[in-house]
């Protein structure tokens, strides 16, 4: 067979701007070989060990932030302005996990019994297989692989086509940082085939995947076929919001439109859809209109760039074909006039952030996963009308309350259907709370003390003092 070659499409200028070759089946086969013998050693080295490994690799990050920031803008179109933001980010939460990691990763005492020693220790599972996406590739990276280290683990990183250097770059800042040499290890490709054939691999103990539902699915369907391996899933979403009408409408306004349509919409936990109380919802779309007229859309590389383009051509389909699905079962384009939202660069993917209402549940705007700057407003009567409708969804990430009523707001979230709700807030993943997908989005969880709990396995140990 032969190597396959990956090229990666710049989503500002459809051209390729970078090539990388994948593996050939035999150095493909060496890989887990070569991963299960790095964790053989790295796995006796201590935890003070492991956390001054990841300390000094957070610096070589921050170091390297302006230069890692400037490849995400080339190879995902993410405005310049905010991609420094998400490097530092990573930053501060491989720091809090590391900061965590005494406590997170300690043994725990059994009942006292005299004569005896019991404890229970967490020791790592092994060699474990990270796939990480394109649309935050540092902040989802560090999510796996800051405690799969920690805890003492080998690992293996495939990026995505559209972000390969990223992998490369961590794995060269850990090695200078002083990470044993293949305790990390990146490979290339395109093919789901190989993918496959590693989570198969008896020696692969936990895969951890960041994408698509049919990814998730692929990847959970692969390692069905094991017994031993794991799988932590991070899959997609279709965010709800839901406004209250007791809300400053101005304020709530400005951080829908920021959540809805930050890095293009393209986040798991954006929001996708938005319902609100019938008796503020014209005033509250006026306010979304006016928020929308500062919006720039453009070009990646300016600084004043709110939204750049998003990531393929494919990409951009999808959602066109869900504005015109909507439009053609009756939704109104209510996105007010905006030079640049018509007038963006030739040859990128870009797509105007669109606002739509009379929007309901038959249009898959309401439905399936966008990934896209849309924002679809409903009416809904009132609380109960807006559980209902945020909870009529296969998907259940995050979902977020809007109310001057932070008391009710909160015991409404008791019954939203998500395993993050906001309230006042949207679209962010707290490092020391856990990050975690209900229904079709995902299982497992990272971040947080619950986080490291995929990358290792309990150990007993009942030892009973020698007769004398």
């Amino acid at each position: 067979m032969s190597v396959e070659t990956i090229t990666t499409i710049s989503p500002n200028t459809n051209k390729p701007i970078v090539t990388r070759n994948g593996l050939s089946d035999a150095d493909l086969r060496a890989l887990p070989a070569t991963a299960l013998e790095a964790w053989n050693s790295f796995k006796k080295t201590t935890l003070a060990e492991r956390q001054a490994i990841v300390k000094k690799a957070m610096k070589g990050i921050l170091d390297k932030k302006d230069e890692l920031a400037k490849e995400i803008t080339e190879q995902m179109g993410r405005p310049i302005a905010y991609t420094a933001k998400e490097v530092a980010t990573a930053v501060m939460r491989g720091e809090y996990l590391t900061k965590i990691s005494d406590e997170t990763l300690s043994s725990t005492d059994g009942e006292p019994e005299k004569g005896f020693k019991r404890y229970i220790k967490k020791v790592p599972v092994g060699p474990v297989l990270i796939l990480f996406p394109w649309n935050y590739p540092y902040l989802t990276l560090i999510n796996s692989l800051v405690p799969a280290i920690l805890a003492g683990n080998s690992v293996i990183l495939k990026p995505s086509p559209q972000t390969p250097t990223i992998a490369e770059h961590m794995q060269q800042i850990f090695v200078e940082a002083g990470l044993p040499k293949n305790v990390v290890q990146v490979f290339h490709c395109g093919s789901y085939t190989q993918i496959e054939t590693l989570i198969r691999d008896p020696a692969i103990q936990l895969v951890c995947f960041t994408g698509s539902v049919a990814g998730g699915l692929a990847v959970q369907r692969a390692a069905s076929d094991r017994i031993g391996v794991r799988v932590g899933l991070e899959l997609g979403g279709k965010d709800p919001a839901y406004i209250r009408p007791d809300v400053d409408i101005k304020w709530a306004a400005e951080e829908i439109v920021d959540g809805a349509v930050f890095n293009s919409g393209q986040s798991c936990c954006s929001i996708e859809r938005v319902y609100v109380d019938e008796s503020i919802h014209d005033e509250f779309v006026t306010a979304v209109q006016d928020v929308l007229k500062g919006y720039k859309l453009g070009d990646p590389f300016d600084s004043q760039t709110h939204i750049g383009p998003v990531v393929s051509k494919r990409s951009a389909e999808t959602i066109r074909s869900h504005i015109k699905g909507a439009l053609d079962k009756g939704a109104k384009d209510a996105t007010p006039e905006n030079d640049t939202f018509k007038n963006p660069p030739a040859d990128g993917n870009y797509v105007a952030p669109t606002l739509l209402t009379n929007v309901d549940h038959s249009m898959e705007v309401m439905t399936e996963e966008t990934f896209g700057p849309v924002i679809p407003v409903m009416k809904v009567k009132g609380d109960a009308e807006a559980i209902k409708f945020m909870n009529d969804s296969q998907f259940g990430l995050t979902a977020s309350i809007w109310s001057k009523d932070v008391e009710k707001a909160h015991e409404l979230a008791d019954d939203v259907e998500a395993g993050t709700v906001f309230v006042n807030r949207c679209d962010y993943p707290a490092p020391d709370l856990a990050w975690t997908g209900w229904k079709d989005s995902g299982r497992g969880q990272t971040l947080g003390k619950f986080g490291f709990d995929q990358f290792v396995k309990l150990k007993s140990y009942h030892v009973k003092d020698y007769p004398k």
